[in-house]
């Protein structure tokens, strides 16, 4: 593998040349000498330099392109010929949806590592939008995420069913043994930001009972999940959780569930893959993931 591809495809992420060192554990100089040397081998520019901030010109957006899909290739190689010795070696690259990555993926991962312990394992965490952009843009080959949101180019496959329920830390409506749909508009939430999966099929669920999203008084949104538990417990607001997340607060005492007639919010996790894609080692963990939650896949 030529390591002037690799130098170029860490920078091209990061669109810093500080960071790509680092990761790289190498100098800033060295990274920007093997930039230089691809630059002068392809006699065209890969970076547009604007003071410290740098972007790919449409070179450097094609030459992202083609090594994407050499890296693929080695790694599928490194993964098929280490077979013949039986010993199973490569890079899986994951990623997971805030929840998952918290609350989910981590017994799946650690039985895995256990059973193949030479095989690599990178894991990106981010928002379901996020990482099924990661998947489309090949920087991960599996996801595991929270929301469907039917993209044409992804293959949907359901593995984990979850109900998300209302939570509060201490509220007069807690007083209740059941709220309607419609109390819901004199309460106030905290939310995920746009992009999550839980909003999405919060927005949904509330819409087939006939309320809209925007009726809610939204007092904050919120990145994680930690976030909003942390700011239920120091407030009266109320917030849609996964059940998995609240575990341990409902366990303790620290946050309560809250029944709301007629409204049933419940989902599906979804591992991703592109369609029509698929490898050895993605097939893998994928026949890991369903022999621990007992599923056919």
């Amino acid at each position: 593998m030529d390591f002037r591809l690799k130098v170029f495809y860490t920078v091209a992420l990061r669109l810093n040349f500080t960071k790509a060192a680092a990761e790289l554990y190498i100098t800033q100089p060295a990274v920007s000498k093997h930039i230089q040397e691809l630059e002068e081998t392809y006699k065209t520019k890969l970076f547009e330099r604007n003071g410290s901030k740098i972007a790919l010109t449409p070179a450097g957006e094609i030459l992202l392109k083609h090594t994407k899909e050499i890296f693929e290739i080695y790694r599928e190689i490194d993964f098929e010929m280490s077979s013949f010795i039986s010993e199973r070696q490569g890079l899986l690259r994951l990623g997971a949806s805030t929840t998952i990555s918290q609350y989910i993926i981590s017994p799946v991962l650690a039985r895995f590592h256990q059973k193949q312990k030479d095989i690599k394992v990178n894991l990106l965490n981010g928002n379901t939008e996020q990482i099924e952009n990661a998947l489309i843009n090949k920087e991960i080959e599996i996801g595991i995420v929270e929301g469907q949101s039917k993209n044409q180019s992804i293959k949907y496959i359901p593995f984990l069913k979850d109900e998300l329920v209302l939570v509060c830390s201490n509220n007069p409506f807690v007083k209740q043994n059941e709220i309607s749909v419609n109390d819901l508009k004199s309460m106030k939430f905290i939310t995920r930001e746009r992009g999550s999966g839980t909003l999405e099929v919060i927005e949904y669920a509330l819409k087939n009972a006939g309320l809209k999203f925007t009726d809610l008084q939204i007092e904050m949104q919120l990145g994680s999940t930690e976030s909003i538990k942390s700011y239920l417990l120091n407030s009266d607001c109320f917030a849609f959780m996964s059940i998995h997340a609240v575990n341990k607060e409902l366990k303790n005492k620290e946050l309560i569930v809250l029944d709301v007639e007629k409204l049933s919010v419940e989902r599906h996790f979804y591992i991703i893959t592109l369609l029509g894609k698929s490898d050895p080692l993605s097939e893998l963990f994928i026949q890991n993931i369903a022999n621990h939650y007992n599923l056919r896949l």
